[in-house]
């Protein structure tokens, strides 16, 4: 799941193998600082996420090695549930192209929900935000999300009213 969760933020397999490596040796590292408040899995998220984040900084000084295969299954792409094996890597390279469009903030937010699985809280915890924030981001982000796979890619900040 820790790499599942670097690959979609990431957007690409180098930078998310780079990231889990560093995410598993941060873990290891700071058993001692897991104080139990929260479940392990969200620190453990949490820990994954800041270091995928800090790799996707890193790669803004590096040219982008751009998309490749995907090992996990995404709970965005099984929605679609295609019959087709075709049809599945198809709505895949759809689901990845349209996260990598989404800014950082939904991106992050819509991958722990609906990837990781995580609960409004546990990914405000995570990303040490309110949970309305989270709500909004997640909302933002799917709605983006659904316009960018619908085919409607006008960006929302720059929409035009319809007024003649």
């Amino acid at each position: 799941m820790i790499h599942s969760i670097c690959r979609r933020i990431a957007g690409n397999h180098a930078d998310a193998l780079d990231a889990t490596q560093e995410a598993l040796i941060a873990i290891v590292k700071g058993l001692d600082r897991f104080d139990g408040r929260a479940r392990f899995s969200t620190w453990a998220y949490r820990v994954a996420t800041n270091a995928c984040l800090d790799e996707l900084r890193r790669r803004s000084r590096r040219p982008d090695p751009g998309l490749t295969d995907d090992h996990a299954e995404n709970a965005l792409v099984a929605s679609f549930r295609p019959r087709d094996p075709a049809e599945t890597v198809s709505a895949k390279v759809d689901v990845d192209s349209a996260l990598a469009g989404l800014p950082e903030e939904f991106r992050v937010a819509v991958i722990l929900r609906d990837l990781a699985g995580l609960d409004y809280a546990e990914i405000a915890e995570v990303l040490d935000i309110a949970p309305g924030t989270v709500r909004s981001r997640i909302a933002r982000g799917r709605s983006r999300l659904a316009d960018t796979i619908s085919g409607n890619h006008a960006p929302h900040s720059k929409r035009q009213n319809s007024q003649p």
